[in-house]
């Protein structure tokens, strides 16, 4: 059987032998580039672990500290933006005009009058009306609770103050 001999020892040692140096020379290439890859490997660790002061601890609690600063901002924002809101509610939001001619039968006054409401998200504020003739003017107020007056109000007045609340629902849609 060819090949199970000690011919075959020899000649296996032999190539062996001759193909040694290319063996200890990859080993030798494969040896160095691994010492590369480790020292890269080092620096880019070292890299991670130095802080400020050259230490991970140090980055986590500098990062740890930056992190609870700006939980409290953010907190500290999110009271400021809530008192804003309810100041805006409280703020005046509708405006309801309605001009009209109060003395239609007699031909006084043209369209000179006016109911003007002005409102906040809640329907409280005042509604402004005038009375216009050629020889006077009246100006009346009338303060408004929940879009509701302790006082009567005209036609022209519950018109404006719709509109007023109209106006506040078309600026709630944007």
């Amino acid at each position: 059987m060819p090949g199970t001999g000690p011919t075959f020892i020899a000649s296996a040692l032999h190539a062996l032998t001759g193909a040694a140096p290319f063996i200890a020379a990859i080993a030798s290439l494969l040896a160095l580039l691994s010492l590369i890859y480790a020292t890269l490997l080092e620096r880019r660790i070292g890299r991670l672990l130095t802080g400020r002061s050259g230490s991970l601890e140090e980055t986590l609690t500098v990062l740890s500290r930056e992190m609870r600063e700006m939980q409290e901002f953010k907190d500290e924002v999110e009271r400021y933006l809530k008192l804003v809101e309810q100041r805006l509610r409280g703020s005046v939001s509708g405006v309801g005009l309605v001009r009209f001619n109060p003395f239609s039968n007699d031909g006084q006054g043209g369209n000179q009058s006016y109911a003007a409401a002005f409102i906040d998200e809640e329907g409280s504020g005042v509604v402004f009306s005038t009375l216009y003739a050629r020889n006077h003017v009246g100006v009346y107020a009338k303060p408004l609770e929940r879009g509701t007056s302790t006082y009567e109000l005209s036609s022209e007045e519950k018109k404006a103050v719709a509109e007023a609340r109209q106006s506040i629902a078309v600026h709630k849609k944007e």
